[in-house]
């Protein structure tokens, strides 16, 4: 039953330009949303102390920090247990002093965290006179 005898049949055809319109979109689209991270290493640039030394102060407590966290007080060794027994320790070294500087030496490879221990249990302590020692180069 062929209707249609002396009819050739039309093939199909894709539609290129809707099919262009859809990748422009898309095209733009990725351009948009897409990142670009650039890996870099982290410059920073520390301060460097250049001023003059400071006036030795009579009411100083000078706390030391290795890279392997081991404390001093006063050149003599402390085991770090917590912030608290460490605040006692202050305390303790400060004696009648009402407000000694608490002067942390921190090695150049100590964790963080061992400075701001330090840094707490002068909190706890009632110290607020904090201060850093600094190398010239």
């Amino acid at each position: 039953m062929n209707f249609q005898r002396g009819r050739m049949r039309e093939e199909p055809e894709i539609n290129l330009i809707a099919l262009i319109d859809v990748l422009m979109v898309i095209l733009i689209f990725l351009m948009v949303t897409t990142t670009y991270s650039k890996f870099a290493e982290l410059q920073i640039n520390l301060p460097q102390a250049t001023g003059e030394k400071s006036t030795t102060l009579t009411n100083e407590i000078n706390i030391a920090v290795d890279a392997s966290e081991r404390y001093t007080i006063n050149n003599a060794g402390i085991a770090f247990s917590d912030v608290d027994n460490f605040a006692q320790a202050l305390r303790k070294a400060a004696g009648d002093q009402k407000e000694p500087t608490i002067i942390i030496n921190a090695d150049a490879k100590a964790p963080h965290q061992a400075v701001v221990n330090i840094m707490e249990a002068a909190r706890i302590a009632g110290y607020s006179r904090i201060t850093f020692t600094t190398s010239r180069k």
